[in-house]
């Protein structure tokens, strides 16, 4: 059975910092492509960060340079450091992992930042 499960969510102040994990089970391996969404009330979900198989990665614009995502294909895990944090990443962090026709979703961690 795949699994997705998300820890490391908080509530932080502004300019604080926060790690996630997504840690992965089941038939999910090194060759999925992982992302983390966020989902803040009143807006559309938005794609955060993306890890590809051979490491290449990609930002959304808003946090770029603060973000980084990162995968440990040994502990088939991927994380989400998220630096410098500011009021406006208060969101629900949601890992997914695909592969062609196969998507899945873990079931989101809470961000908050405020003061």
């Amino acid at each position: 059975q795949v699994q997705l499960v998300e820890s490391g969510g908080g509530l932080v102040q502004p300019g604080g910092y926060l790690r996630l994990s997504c840690a992965a089970s089941g038939s999910i391996d090194s060759r999925y492509v992982m992302g983390w969404y966020r989902h803040a009330p009143g807006k559309q979900r938005e794609l955060v960060a993306v890890i590809r198989s051979g490491g290449r990665t990609s930002y959304a614009q808003s946090v770029k340079d603060r973000f980084t995502i990162s995968r440990d294909n040994a502990k088939n895990t991927v994380y989400l450091q998220m630096n410098s944090l500011k009021p406006e990443d208060t969101a629900v962090y949601s890992c997914n992992a695909f592969l062609g026709p196969d998507g899945y979703w873990g079931q989101g961690t809470q961000v908050t930042v405020s003061s």
